[in-house]
This record gives C-alpha cells, structure tokens and sequence, in this order.
C-alpha cells in the first residue's frame, strides 16, 4: 500500500536506475506529497534538481551515509540538509573517498577469484560517483560471471568491507551541523529484519548519544508487527518516526511509495518530523 510521504528514496546519482527528474515525476504521479531523495554518500542527485518538484510534491533533500559504531554497521539518513554545508559535504567526501576504497577491494577479490571483467567495465565502474554492489553485479551478470543478481551478491558478501564506512559520530554530527535530522536507516537490516535484536540494541544508545534524531519505523521490507514495534521504541527513546520504500527503481524489487509489508503509517505518525524539516 502507497503511502503519501517518502523519506528514502535513490536515483542514477548512486545505485538507482531513475534520473532526479524521472523520481519526482513518478512521485508526483503516484499521489505523494513529500518524497526525500537519498543517495548512498553524495548530493549528486539532489543538487542535480535544484530543489526543483512537480506542483504539489515537496522534495526533501537529503543524504544516506554508510556509517560503522562501536556495536555495528549502520546507514544513517539525513533529511532536510543543507547540501551546500561544509561539513556536511566533507562527511560525504571523506564516505566517497571510502566507498571507492570499498570498489576496489572488491574488483581485486574478484580478481583473485578468477571472476575477471572487461577494462571498460572496470572502468566504467571506477567513473560512477557512488559505485555499489549493484552496478557490480550487473557487469559480472552481463559478462556471465554469474547467472543473477542473488549469486552476484551472495558472492560480494563474501568480500569483507567493514572498515570502508565513516564512524557514525561523525554522520550524525555532520548532518545536524547542515540543519538536518539524522535517521537510522533500516535499524533491523535491509530484508525482513535480518539484523537481531541484540545487535539493534547494543547499537541504539551509541547513536542515541550521538544526537540520532529519528528510527526509520515504516520500511518496505519489514511486516507491520516490526513496524509497530519500532514505532515503539522510537516513542520510548524520544526519536521521529520515519517511513521510507529504499526505493532503487529497476536494482530493487521495491515499488515507490512502499514503505511497509502492512498498511501504511497514519499521517499523523511521521507529521512531528516532516515538520521539523525545514
């Protein structure tokens, strides 16, 4: 079911396969009146726009930065940025300088795998400005090194990864220096709640003390007992609700608008944070 507010949402700026403008269009379309735009570690996508949306749509502009805490790995989005704001965008140059790390390390253990791509594939992917698991997995399936995307990222998992991520303290601090709410993203994984509920709550104060702002409650994987459970926490620590679909057009079988297994949020749930951002 389509909820009329999107707070998480990706473009061709990292690993989505719409343009800034083709996302606004499909939103305004569908009837949502507030849509973020959230690439993995760079404003590309947002400053592409301008701040530019269909009558009726408001667009937020906003970041997801891949972090690391003491307890884990975490995505953190910030709504409602200042993209212009310098430490803002030193967070983000310093996560892009990382994740460009990250794409080597993994061109190299596919390397030592035997799984070879083509030069103009590998340097293809060194010219994106946020290349990811997606874009990597579509050459190794075009050059038949794997039969699908799953094998693909069955295989890249295997690649360890976890210094190539800014310290979370960093994010949130960034993110509220640029005026924005920073927001865990996906706070029990990206599928189904993969990620236990030892490891969230070990995580949650870190992020807490940190200044983390909100719990992204409402997401396109997770059924609604999840959802109402975190929509739980979120009040019991004091943070916003938030709702997103982690929407990546054709890389992730995630419809727009989507943002739970169940019904959606009630406006009224995600009214004190969209609110807050200006």
């Amino acid at each position: 079911m389509v909820s009329r507010v999107d707070l998480h949402a990706h473009t061709c700026a990292s690993d989505g396969t719409d343009s800034p403008e083709e996302l606004l269009n499909k939103a305004a379309a569908l009837g949502l009146d507030t849509l973020a735009i959230t690439d993995h570690d760079t404003l590309e996508g947002v400053r592409a726009v301008g701040g530019r949306a269909p009558e009726g749509l408001r667009l937020i502009p906003g970041v997801e930065l891949s972090c690391r805490g003491r307890a884990g790995k975490c995505h953190i989005l910030g709504l409602g940025v200042d993209i212009e704001n310098r430490e803002l965008s030193g967070a983000v140059d310093a996560v892009s300088i990382l994740r460009r790390e990250k794409l080597e390390k993994r061109l190299g253990f596919l390397f030592r795998r035997g799984m070879r791509l083509p030069w103009s594939d590998v340097e293809a992917l060194r010219a994106m400005p946020s290349a990811g698991k997606p874009h990597i997995a579509a050459a190794l399936i075009k050059n038949g090194l794997v039969p699908d995307k799953k094998a693909a990222f069955g295989l890249l998992a295997q690649c360890e990864t976890w210094e190539d991520r800014i310290d979370a303290q960093c994010a949130v601090s960034a993110i509220l220096a640029a005026g924005g709410v920073p927001v865990w993203a996906h706070p029990r994984g990206g599928v189904d709640g993969k990620v236990g509920e030892t490891e969230f709550r070990a995580l949650l104060p870190e992020l807490v003390s940190y200044g983390l702002g909100g719990l992204e409650c409402f997401y396109s994987m997770y059924p609604e007992r999840l959802c109402r459970e975190l929509a739980a926490t979120a009040e019991k620590w004091g943070l916003f609700v938030s709702a997103g679909s982690d929407y990546h057009g054709a890389n992730k079988d995630v419809l727009l608008g989507n943002v739970t297994q169940g019904p959606p949020p009630e406006p009224e749930e995600i009214t004190v944070l969209t609110a807050l951002i200006k």
